[in-house]
């Protein structure tokens, strides 16, 4: 299955599916030395996000939440692609700055944790 989203950070990366409905706040939120979701009651709570492909509705909470991509990044513990519903302007940018290829106004309802992903460019590719 092909779904079209609009491309916030331009790229191409595979893997398997981490997928949530709850927005995800990046400062706070995840340890950003493990990679892991430590937000009590979040439905990925313990759960690490490194090398997956992050699918979420939308971020939430500070803007410091660019830099803890950015930083989860450099570390070998971010995500290695992003798909929104509708992103915000915290992980945009830390996408962008992080160069983690992102896409949004994607249906995430199609995807399930553990579906093989691959975004390329505005593409989602699930299956």
């Amino acid at each position: 299955m092909e779904m079209k989203g609009r491309v916030i950070k331009e790229g191409k990366a595979s893997g398997e599916a981490l997928v949530t409905k709850q927005p995800i706040s990046f400062f706070g939120g995840v340890d950003l030395d493990t990679g892991t979701i430590v937000e009590k009651n979040h439905e990925l709570e313990n759960i690490c996000v490194a090398g997956k492909v992050l699918v979420f509705p939308r971020g939430k909470g500070s803007t410091v939440g660019s830099y803890a991509i950015y930083r989860m990044k450099k570390a070998g513990k971010a995500p290695v692609a992003i798909v929104c519903e509708e992103t915000e302007t915290i992980v945009a940018v830390g996408a962008i700055i992080s160069g983690i290829p992102m896409v949004d106004m994607v249906d995430i309802s199609k995807i399930k944790t553990g579906d093989k992903v691959t975004v390329d460019g505005e593409t989602v590719s699930v299956g």
